[in-house]
C-alpha cells in the first residue's frame, strides 16, 4: 500500500469535489480545477468532506499511479481553497520589473526590454520597495495561482530570462535559492 496514496485528501470548508467518469472537478474560493485521472489503475471516491484514492488492482501500473494521483488531487484541492505562491528575486543594478495586466515588463540589463506574458490563471505582483543584499538592489516578484503546475512552469520561464551568475549574484533567482558564489580574479601587486 502506498504511504501517500492511502491518506485521504481533506477538503476545506468552502471547497467541493465531484467525480464524473475519469475527471475530478474541484471548486473553491480561488477558482475551479479539473484533474484528469489515468485511463486505468485507480478509483476515486468523494464522501464526508474528503477524497479517497484506491487501487483497482495490484498491478505495477496501479501501484505507481496510486500516490501520484493522490498528490495531484491534493494539490488541486489546496489550489482552489488557498492557492499557491512563488517568490522570485530580481537582483542587479538597473534591473526593474513592472506588471501591466497579463504581462510583466522587465529591464534585465539587455539592450532591449523583456516582455513576459503570464499564462492563464497566474497573477504577478512586484514589491514596490527594493532592498539591498550584498550591495545589489533586489526587487521581489510574487507569482500566485491555483494551479501548482502552471505556477512552477511560469517561475522557471521567468528565471531562465536571466539566470543568476556566480560572481556577483546578478539575475533572477527563487527567494529560497542559494547561489554558490565564485571568488573571481585576484590582481597581483
Amino acid at each position: 500500500m502506498s504511504r501517500i496514496g492511502k491518506l485521504p485528501v481533506k477538503l476545506a470548508d468552502k471547497t467541493k469535489a465531484t467525480v464524473s467518469g475519469r475527471q475530478v472537478s474541484f471548486e473553491g474560493p480561488k477558482g475551479k480545477m479539473v484533474v484528469q485521472l489515468p485511463a486505468k489503475g485507480v478509483k476515486v471516491t468523494v464522501a464526508g468532506g474528503e477524497v479517497r484514492v484506491e487501487r483497482e488492482d495490484e498491478s505495477r501500473e496501479a501501484r505507481s499511479l496510486h500516490g501520484l494521483t493522490r498528490t495531484l488531487l491534493a494539490n488541486a484541492a489546496k489550489g482552489v481553497s488557498t492557492g499557491f505562491e512563488r517568490r522570485l528575486d530580481i537582483r542587479g543594478v538597473g534591473f526593474r520589473a513592472e506588471v501591466k495586466g497579463k504581462t510583466i515588463n522587465m529591464s534585465l540589463g539587455y539592450s532591449h526590454p523583456v516582455v513576459f506574458n503570464l499564462p492563464e490563471g497566474v497573477t504577478a505582483e512586484v514589491d514596490k520597495a527594493a532592498r539591498t543584499e550584498d550591495g545589489l538592489p533586489t526587487l521581489g516578484l510574487t507569482l500566485r495561482s491555483a494551479d501548482k503546475e502552471a505556477l512552477g512552469a511560469a517561475a522557471v520561464k521567468i528565471r531562465a530570462l536571466r539566470p543568476p551568475e556566480p560572481y556577483k549574484g546578478k539575475g533572477i533567482k527563487y527567494s529560497t535559492e542559494k547561489i554558490r558564489r565564485k571568488e573571481g580574479k585576484t590582481g597581483t601587486a
